[in-house]
């Protein structure tokens, strides 16, 4: 497949500019059992250019039927990766369109150069680990960080097993063919974040404002009591430091399996058993899932290069919780990761780190380096103002490092200049400088 050249060129197939996305309705009905999909999509989406074809990304899946706009469509191409439509008549820039679908298959996840992504079989269920390139294995759709919809899920699986979606729970209704879950999405949300879980659930409800449900194997609910215990506390931190939660709900799936890493998704995270211990084990993992609610989900990278805006901002929130909570403070931390990136090799630029390397470790530590010496130089009093501004004015959106660098400054009364001086030695060169070592009042 040829890389499309107008793609961001870490994920070159993926995605299509010519056309918007503005609300998936995806109906599936699944089988556990046989790992059976059949499913319709209805997307609806804007036309930015003339359009004589609709390109959709989807993996793997085999589509029997396509109408634009409620007529049959002249002709449908189907690749590996792609569904190419031609309407009956074309698109004319700025106009809406529908776009429905009828579909079926196994689905599988992808293969990447980050390992298997996409719609996974678990032992008993499903989950859906999507970033970056995986939303295609399981839903049509223009996979794009930038490109954000609103969403609804119908979900009908066997009776017997829960079915977590994002967004509000609308309802379940069992019948003859199983149950349905219905759910719906009304703030934009990028395709990678879009999830379904399936599996024997049990859901446990904790205090707080959102509330936060957890679904979980019957046998965790003591664990789970503990261990997510204190994710009110940790919304409530991150209120202060980053402005109010930007969802209506918040739920977190623990699988019956184990997982190697857990995940976000958008007004979720996912863990897998041997992420709760009941000891509070994992303290950091659960407030890192939680930071990117903020960074990451509501406020996105809008290409895959400034990937250290979700994982450096999640991995500095880890340090500010571990410091509420009297535990090692931000300064500690940092100097320590600090030693360990001088210990090791220095050749990366988390600016454009590449493709294969955008989930480097270093990543994520120096992007909270970064952040952690505009917090020395400037002082909390700014750091807050400025991620506060910064989560308001992109909420639901995208934003580049540059948007990072104006709310900074804005807030410090400073020059962009100034701020990119203090940022520039960890984001846009490889070496591992000092730290500010003095503390604005």
């Amino acid at each position: 497949m040829k890389p499309n050249p107008d793609a961001d060129p870490y994920t070159p197939h993926s995605g299509d500019r010519r056309w918007s996305a503005l609300h998936y309705d995806l109906r599936l009905g699944y089988r556990v059992a046989t790992n059976r999909l059949d499913a319709s999509a209805t997307v609806t989406g804007r036309a930015l250019v003339p359009l004589d074809r609709i390109v959709l990304d989807l993996h793997g899946l085999r589509v029997d039927r396509v109408d634009v706009d409620g007529t049959r469509a002249a002709k449908v191409a189907t690749g590996t990766h792609k569904v190419t439509v031609t309407p009956a008549a074309p698109i004319a820039a700025g106009d809406d369109f529908s776009v429905h679908l009828r579909y079926r298959g196994a689905p599988r996840p992808l293969r990447s150069p980050w390992g298997q992504i996409g719609w996974e079989e678990l032992t008993d269920g499903v989950i859906v680990a999507a970033q970056p390139t995986g939303a295609p294995s399981w839903f049509p759709c223009n996979d794009r960080p930038d490109d954000k919809a609103t969403y609804r899920f119908e979900v009908t699986a066997e009776s017997g097993y829960d079915v977590v979606a994002n967004g509000d729970l609308l309802g379940s209704e069992r019948a003859r063919a199983g149950t349905t879950w219905a759910y719906a999405v009304t703030e934009p949300m990028a395709t990678y974040l879009a999830t379904v879980q399936i599996g024997r659930y049990r859901t446990t409800t904790l205090r707080g404002t959102p509330a936060v449900t957890v679904h979980h194997p019957a046998d965790m609910t003591a664990a789970v009591r503990t261990d997510f215990g204190r994710v009110p506390d940790m919304i409530a931190l991150y209120g202060d430091v980053f402005g109010p939660y930007p969802f209506s709900s918040y739920g977190i799936v623990v699988t019956d399996d184990e997982l190697e890493i857990p995940l976000e998704a958008h007004g979720l995270a996912v863990f897998g058993r041997n992420h709760v211990d009941g000891e509070h084990g994992t303290d950091r993992l659960i407030a890192h899932e939680l930071a990117h609610q903020w960074w990451g989900n509501s406020v996105t990278a809008g290409r895959w290069r400034d990937i250290w805006l979700h994982e450096g901002f999640a991995c500095y929130a880890e340090w500010l919780w571990s410091e509420h909570r009297g535990g090692d403070s931000a300064d500690v931390l940092a100097d320590r990761h600090r030693q360990a990136l001088l210990a090791g090799p220095q050749d990366l630029v988390v600016a454009d780190p590449g493709a294969r390397e955008m989930f480097d470790d270093r990543v994520y530590k120096r992007g909270a380096l970064a952040l952690h010496a505009l917090r020395r130089t400037f002082g909390d009093a700014v750091f807050t103002a400025a991620l506060r501004s910064l989560g308001d004015r992109h909420r639901h959106g995208t934003v580049a490092p540059t948007d990072v660098y104006a709310a900074v400054a804005h807030a410090a009364g400073t020059t962009e200049l100034a701020v990119r001086r203090v940022t520039g030695p960890w984001i846009d060169e490889p070496g591992v400088p000092g730290l500010p070592t003095t503390v604005a009042g």
